[in-house]
């Protein structure tokens, strides 16, 4: 084997070996899922979700060249579960973390539900010179709290009646809300897969995500988004309902298109993957 064939073989062997974790700013470790060559995607995740529910949509982007990176949220899945840092501002700075220490560019930012307020933040605060696309699935952006100047929106008593009963019975109030989340035809393993995926996040995170997603007012910021985004949701999405949230986010981003899945609950990247891969590819192959 010559000089040249080692080195090429030690380049690639390299690029196979990527590193499973990024160090955040307060030294937190956060696990990412790294996989393929190419453009990179990259995947957040809903509330209480970790990185694992992308598997089907990293293996069809990989097939078609796409690099697609998802990182556990602090406080799940395998990364690190510190006390503090799930504020808006500092879950910010773990994706920007994320796509800085993997030196990702023209990356598309992939959001489902929570993940959406985190991506509409990670533009406003660093900008768009790494990201080419946006798709938000089944957002919570724009602001979910009704206000004086934000009116049709969720009564702030019926916010915190909701979250006192998610921190009095967690356990209940999931499957009080399992029906409305999935189609009827949802096998029962991907329902007791997604169950357990939520119940082992500590109460103490899940709750201190539900208040940032809540009082997440991104308003102005995505007003400022000049990016080609696809935004997609279903018109039976009781978690975050179409009008409350992805119409009004359309409305904000100059030029965005919006796919109103009919039928989908707000599990649509769960029951409806086959639809959204094809819709997915044919947004980043455009």
């Amino acid at each position: 084997m010559n000089r040249r064939t080692v080195l090429e073989a030690a380049q690639i062997n390299a690029r196979a070996l990527r590193p499973t974790h990024v160090t955040a700013g307060d030294g937190t470790s956060l696990f990412v899922q790294d996989w393929g060559r190419g453009r990179p995607v990259v995947f957040l995740a809903a509330w209480t979700f970790d990185a694992s529910i992308w598997g089907n949509y990293i293996v069809a982007l990989n097939a078609r060249g796409y690099r697609c990176v998802a990182p556990d949220r602090r406080g799940h899945g395998r990364s690190d579960m510190p006390m503090t840092g799930y504020d808006l501002e500092t879950l910010t700075a773990d994706v920007a973390d994320v796509i800085e220490q993997r030196d990702l560019r023209d990356v598309t930012l992939v959001a489902y539900s929570m993940g959406s307020i985190e991506a509409v933040n990670y533009l406003d605060r660093y900008g768009s010179d790494r990201i080419s696309k946006l798709v938000l699935v089944a957002p919570t952006t724009p602001f979910l709290v009704r206000t004086e100047d934000n009116p049709d929106a969720v009564p702030k008593v019926a916010v915190d009646a909701q979250n006192e009963a998610i921190a009095s019975n967690y356990p209940k109030w999931l499957a009080d809300n399992e029906a409305p989340f999935f189609m009827p035809d949802t096998p029962e393993t991907m329902r007791s897969w997604i169950m357990q995926m939520m119940l082992s996040v500590p109460l103490p995170v899940a709750m201190a995500c539900r208040k940032t997603i809540s009082f997440a007012d991104l308003r102005a910021a995505a007003r400022q988004i000049d990016l080609p985004t696809l935004i997609v949701q279903g018109d039976k999405d009781a978690s975050a309902p179409l009008e409350l949230t992805g119409v009004k986010t359309s409305k904000l981003i100059k030029g965005s298109e919006l796919k109103v899945y009919e039928g989908a609950p707000h599990g649509l990247p769960l029951t409806h993957s086959e639809r959204f891969v094809k819709d997915l590819l044919a947004f980043l192959d455009g």
